[in-house]
């Protein structure tokens, strides 16, 4: 009973890869089976701060054409790697130059009709919740909201991560993915973890949310996996009353 798949990969390449005939072919499949596309889980921003912003903004323009084959409006993006990611206590320099590169993006999607979503990541730029406020308070456009994804805030070493970061983030969320992990860095499914997915999701069910929740499992087991991931997502809901 999942009626939406964010795009990412595909038959072993990349969403921002495919060629026209698979994206046709992916939209197939997808009537077939009745499943829509939630998002593109574009690789934007997953590259060099210092690299041309131009490759980027071609690339971004190209996940524009296969989202609009593909009936979605929402792109996951990221916020760059520094030069040197072996420490993120140098980071903070690089908010601005991130900010002015994700801004030129953003004013892309504003003239395309597309919301970007910034997802915090490790080993870029917004990794944890005050890079990311910093990111979008100083872009400040409804066409750049933020992806929340709980795993990645513990894997950098957010501890309590949502009563740190919802505080200065809950207004920009506009997607989440879910997954959990421990602070060993080992990925758990929904609510067996440190990521306090169930805080979470109180927090966005009393905000009025109605996005997605997007499973994102990468817990190696292939189907298995999906359903476990699925499972534990589903059970929080039902302790908390709240429905699909």
């Amino acid at each position: 009973n999942i009626g939406f798949l964010e795009l990412r990969s595909v038959w072993g390449k990349n969403v921002l890869d495919l060629e026209d005939d698979e994206v046709r072919r992916v939209r197939q499949i997808c009537n077939e089976f009745n499943v829509s596309v939630s998002c593109i889980g574009s690789p934007v921003g997953k590259s060099p701060i210092s690299a041309p912003l131009d490759k980027e903004a071609n690339n971004l323009l190209r996940i524009f054409q296969t989202a609009e084959r593909l009936d979605t409006r929402l792109i996951r993006i990221f916020s760059f790697y520094p030069p040197d990611t072996s420490s993120n206590l140098s980071f903070d320099q690089y908010i601005h130059q991130a900010t002015e590169r994700l801004a030129h993006l953003t004013l892309l999607a504003q003239r395309e009709g597309f919301n970007l979503l910034l997802e915090n990541e490790k080993g870029v730029v917004g990794d944890i919740p005050e890079r990311c406020q910093a990111i979008l308070r100083a872009v400040d456009s409804p066409n750049l909201r933020f992806t929340w994804d709980p795993a990645n805030f513990v894997q950098v070493g957010v501890v309590r991560a949502t009563e740190r970061g919802w505080p200065l983030l809950g207004q920009y969320v506009s997607h989440v993915h879910v997954k959990d992990a421990v602070l060993d860095g080992s990925v758990r499914p929904a609510g067996e973890g440190d990521g306090q997915v169930k805080e979470l999701l109180k927090n966005l069910d009393k905000n009025g949310y109605r996005g997605f929740l997007s499973l994102e499992p990468h817990l190696d087991s292939g189907a298995d996996g999906m359903i476990r991931a699925a499972a534990a997502l589903r059970k929080l809901l039902n302790e908390l009353g709240i429905p699909e």
